[in-house]
């Protein structure tokens, strides 16, 4: 090797080849920054605008700082070990001033650098927020129950239903299926939604949950970009027995475990049997095991269950039923069948 190989022009220090590392690290600029940035934000909302895209925010304000600063800075790509440290201060209602520091090494020296980024804070309407102000919605879901008003229980599980798949489908970054509206009324639950995707996915979750069927009915409403647009009501109707259901057939008392048309599926308390019952085998209904009551065990024998009535505390005896297993001072759930007097053993 000669010496003009092996010694830096610059500042003669031994070199392998050409500059020495601590002198092409001097001459490399570690980065450069925009000085501004614009940061676009749904004031409803908090979505963020990147692009021409909308997105919801899924981390505290100052991450996103920190994501905006880091993204208008640009490091060399030599550079290893890099570390950044971001540091802002709100300097008005709409500007953020932000200092990011760079740390690192370039041609295994250490380096260090420093830039200024302000953040222009936007505001703008959403396109989901638009669209609810707007009074957009591409479907109803219309809760409804066959021959009777859907109950309080009813009303709270579709609810819930229609608010969970919202949020799933939101997640999922369908930000456009939303619930503009949810009524609640004398006949029923009305929820108002901002995409079909949605509407849909409510009806299906809501009857798989209760039971019973539902039928669209599209209406041509428009077009727009040479596409018909319709409007969907998805029309439910639970079954006039509800799962749980607790009822008399033939002197025998049952659960409804499902239902399938005009037909149910039934639990025989007496038996612990599962049979199939036509609607019209129901004599009559003497509650739902969700309004169950705890009575609890008095004695056990062979032939005979007592049990402490829950409101006037006296002992009853009961039949045991060969699929529970009563134990003496532990609870056991119970309907109670007004017109016979008798407390049924429900789980």
């Amino acid at each position: 090797m000669t010496i003009l190989t092996s010694i830096c022009p610059r500042c003669g220090e031994p070199t392998e080849e050409g500059l020495c590392p601590q002198c092409r690290a001097a001459d490399t600029r570690l980065l450069t920054c925009e000085t501004r940035v614009t940061a676009v934000y749904c004031p409803v909302c908090d979505s963020q605008k990147r692009g021409k895209t909308w997105s919801d925010l899924r981390m505290p304000r100052e991450d996103f700082i920190a994501e905006l600063a880091v993204s208008a800075t640009s490091i060399h790509t030599d550079a290893k070990d890099i570390r950044v440290t971001v540091r802002s201060e709100e300097t008005g209602p709409n500007r953020t001033a932000c200092t990011v520091d760079v740390e690192g090494t370039l041609y295994s020296v250490p380096v260090q650098g420093t830039c200024e980024v302000e953040i222009l804070w936007q505001k703008e309407a959403c396109d989901r927020c638009s669209r609810i102000s707007g009074g957009y919605y591409e479907g109803i879901v219309q809760v409804r129950a066959t021959e009777r008003k859907i109950n309080a229980y009813e009303r709270e599980v579709a609810t819930s239903i229609a608010e969970q798949a919202e949020e799933s489908l939101q997640e999922s970054g369908d930000r456009l299926s939303f619930i503009s509206d949810l009524e609640e009324s004398k006949d029923g639950v009305d929820i108002t939604v901002g995409s079909q995707h949605l509407g849909q996915t409510i009806a299906r979750m809501i009857t798989g949950a209760l039971g019973g069927r539902y039928t669209t009915h599209p209406k041509l409403v428009g077009e727009k970009d040479g596409k018909a647009l319709y409007r969907v009501t998805y029309s439910i109707r639970l079954p006039y027995y509800q799962k749980g259901d607790v009822g008399v057939s033939r002197g025998n008392y049952f659960e409804v475990r499902d239902i399938d048309g005009r037909r149910l599926r039934v639990f025989d308390l007496q038996t612990g049997m599962t049979r199939t019952l036509a609607e019209d085998e129901v004599e009559r209904l003497i509650g739902n095991v969700r309004e169950a009551e705890s009575a609890l065990v008095v004695f056990t024998e062979p032939n005979l269950v007592g049990l402490m009535d829950p409101k006037t505390y006296r002992t009853r005896e009961l039949n045991p039923v060969p699929w529970t297993f009563p134990v003496e001072g532990q609870p056991i759930r119970v309907l109670r069948d007004e017109e016979q007097d008798r407390l049924v053993i429900v789980g």
